[in-house]
């Protein structure tokens, strides 16, 4: 299978504020790729102009580049005018999962069980936000990833304080009602779900540092789900993973709270893919190597 694949650029590192950790998932995927025979080459859009792909030969393009303009749909699209073969989901998934607002206005849509959320703005009355959604509740960015930018809201009035500092980042600021029953992640591969994963961080939430920098979160998979539970999951995540156009891989990630009434958090068209990272995890759970998970997305790698 390898040598159909011609010779492969793994995009990694780009612009965002993600940079770090696609360059260390690219890394790992380059060495999985080269291990099976792969012509595969790490490519750095910060260092090369994507047209070189052409110029440079590459036959197709493994994209594990995060957050803005590496998972939002604007490389799909550069990828799409280049007639170059790119794993993942393609322009509008792409854009879709990436806006957290537009995904939830999807899900509304399509019967998927919804996060209770607002969306802030200058002459929002946060008091009133805060109320309604109740303390703890979350505030984040809407077009970030890898939790950069979320914090825990706990004592009345810290929302108005924090709001100022969000609106750097990219996309609306959601504030979200806190669920907190439990975090799980279930993962995508072709038109399968792999293994649902619990997730229970050491820290008060799984955020940054508790997904790339500590050692002590602690992830069941399989989780601690029942059999019919687990189909329920899988279930929930084919269906949105479904209603955003998703295709080749993603991950789904939900929320539950205490009465086990699941709700879809977000999708990520590009998961992580470091020694952290939860896809590879699922995939090991499910018989599957990390070196042959690279390849089985490879595979799926398309145009349009």
């Amino acid at each position: 299978m390898a040598q159909n694949f011609g010779k492969v650029a793994v995009l990694m590192g780009g612009f965002s504020s993600e940079r770090e950790v696609s360059l260390n998932s690219g890394r790992a995927i380059v060495a999985a790729l080269q291990s099976k025979g792969v012509d595969a080459h790490p490519f750095d859009p910060q260092e090369k102009s994507l047209f070189d792909l052409v110029s440079d030969g590459y036959n197709r393009a493994f994209n594990i580049l995060h957050g803005t303009f590496g998972e939002d749909g604007v490389v799909q699209g550069v990828l799409e005018f280049l007639g170059m073969p790119y794993t993942g989901c393609g322009v509008a998934a792409s854009a879709i999962g990436m806006d957290k607002l537009r995904s939830r206005l999807l899900f509304a849509g399509c019967g998927l069980p919804n996060v209770p959320y607002e969306v802030l703005h200058d002459n929002t009355n946060f008091t009133v936000a805060e109320q309604r959604l109740g303390l703890p509740l979350f505030v984040k960015p809407a077009a970030e990833g890898s939790s950069v930018g979320v914090h825990k809201i706990k004592e009345a009035g810290q929302l108005a304080a924090i709001y100022p500092e969000l609106k750097r980042y990219h996309g609306a600021v959601l504030a979200e009602k806190a669920i907190m029953g439990g975090e799980y992640a279930c993962s995508v591969l072709g038109n399968r779900a792999l293994p649902s994963i619990r997730i229970i961080p050491a820290n008060e939430f799984y955020d940054y540092e508790a997904k790339y920098q500590r050692d002590d979160t602690v992830y069941l998979c399989p989780s601690d789900l029942s059999a019919a539970e687990e189909a329920e999951v899988n279930a929930l995540a084919l269906k949105a993973f479904e209603a955003v156009g998703g295709r080749g891989w993603g991950r789904v990630d939900f929320l539950r709270d205490d009465s086990s009434n699941w709700y879809v958090l977000e999708i990520n068209t590009v998961p992580g893919m470091t020694q952290h990272s939860l896809v590879p995890q699922a995939a090991r759970a499910a018989g599957l190597s990390f070196a042959d998970l690279c390849v089985e997305i490879l595979d799926h790698a398309a145009v349009g």
